[in-house]
């Protein structure tokens, strides 16, 4: 995710894919609002997991139209899609989610997740497990 000087929002999204995939499977990643969603009026969304359940979950759009239509803050939107929506279907994931303040949340219901963050004030965080962010 990027938020430049303007207040526009990007997502990008690139994946490693399932290990032994069927041929012509295609994955959440590709898929505008499954793995990959940015609105410059919300956030931007990027996420990782078990494909098919982010295609049925529509998992990077909900957590933008949670912030748009019920004004959920980010942080609460990530964890009510990633924590609730995602796992009680049974899907194993994360994503990492920026809004147009600036924030940034990284949630995953998985063993881990590898992510980063940065910002112009001074953020620097990579993290793989719950508790293994560094500064």
């Amino acid at each position: 995710m990027a938020l430049d000087r303007d207040g526009n929002l990007a997502a990008a999204t690139s994946t490693g894919g399932l290990t032994n995939k069927h041929t012509g499977r295609v994955g959440d990643t590709p898929l505008i609002g499954a793995g990959t969603y940015a609105s410059n009026d919300c956030c931007a969304v990027s996420g990782t997991g078990q494909g098919e359940y982010y295609i049925r979950q529509v998992v990077a759009y909900d957590v933008c139209a949670l912030v748009r239509y019920r004004h959920m803050g980010l942080a609460q939107a990530v964890h009510e899609v990633v924590q609730v929506k995602l796992r009680h279907s049974g899907g194993e994931g994360g994503v990492i989610a920026l809004d147009r303040a600036g924030n940034i949340a990284m949630d995953f219901n998985s063993a881990g997740m590898f992510r980063g963050a940065r910002d112009s004030h001074g953020r620097r965080e990579i993290a793989m497990y719950h508790d293994s962010a560094a500064r």
